[in-house]
């Protein structure tokens, strides 16, 4: 499982700290901070977590190798220019 929250809405309610700590810290009163690859015995976690975020800052997927490509999936090349997104440390304001 993978996550990534979306800084521009998180508004820094900390619900998912509280339901995920293992994922989640909150440094201050503006740096979130959390692990983009989340371990398997949090998945549950997290889910509770995205789902009580106030502002459904949470974006929970699979990482791209742990599923088939469709058949007749273009290359790398044909998806278009990467975002550089993918969580991390930053700020809650996405500064």
């Amino acid at each position: 499982m993978q996550i990534v929250v979306d800084l521009n809405r998180c508004q820094g309610y900390a619900q998912c700290v509280f339901l995920a700590p293992r994922v989640f810290e909150l440094h201050g009163e503006e740096a979130l901070m959390y692990a983009p690859a989340v371990p398997g015995e949090q998945h549950e976690h997290v889910r509770r977590a995205a789902a009580a975020c106030p502002v459904q800052a949470i974006l929970v997927g699979e990482p791209a190798g742990d599923r088939a490509a469709p058949s007749g999936a273009g290359s790398p090349a044909d998806a278009g220019p990467s975002s550089g997104a993918g969580g991390g440390r930053a700020g809650v304001d996405g500064r």
